[in-house]
């Protein structure tokens, strides 16, 4: 019994650095899942801003494409703001990158969008 109360220490030490080693890649995760939602957060802001203002000129159909395309191209940008930042996933998550606040990122920069444009067209 001796010979294999070492093996069992050695499977023991193992299972031990493997619990360590996933607890440790949580929270690296969830600090990845949040830098990249909060500047999804920024930049659906600012792109809503944008729209409003650069957007002026155009009128009904071509406004809505164009803030589409607006809307695509920053969330476009904003992944690779997340490459340069070197915001990495575990490889199990890689789609994590771009699923990560999609949905606070076109509801944020449509709210944004709306409410810039109603206050600066409000009669008062």
């Amino acid at each position: 019994m001796i010979k294999h109360t070492k093996k069992n220490n050695k499977k023991n030490n193992e299972d031990n650095e493997k619990k360590n080693s996933y607890s440790v890649e949580p929270d690296v995760s969830k600090n990845s899942h949040n830098k990249l939602f909060w500047i999804r957060v920024c930049m659906a802001s600012l792109g809503g801003i944008m729209a409003t203002l650069m957007l002026e000129s155009l009128e009904g159909e071509e406004r809505r494409w164009a803030s589409i395309l607006l809307l695509i191209s920053i969330f476009i940008t904003s992944v690779g703001m997340a490459k340069l930042l070197k915001i990495q996933f575990p490889k199990s998550e890689k789609k994590k990158i771009i699923t990560t606040g999609i949905g606070s990122y076109v509801f944020i920069y449509l709210f944004v969008w709306i409410l810039t444009y109603t206050l600066i067209h409000a009669q008062t």
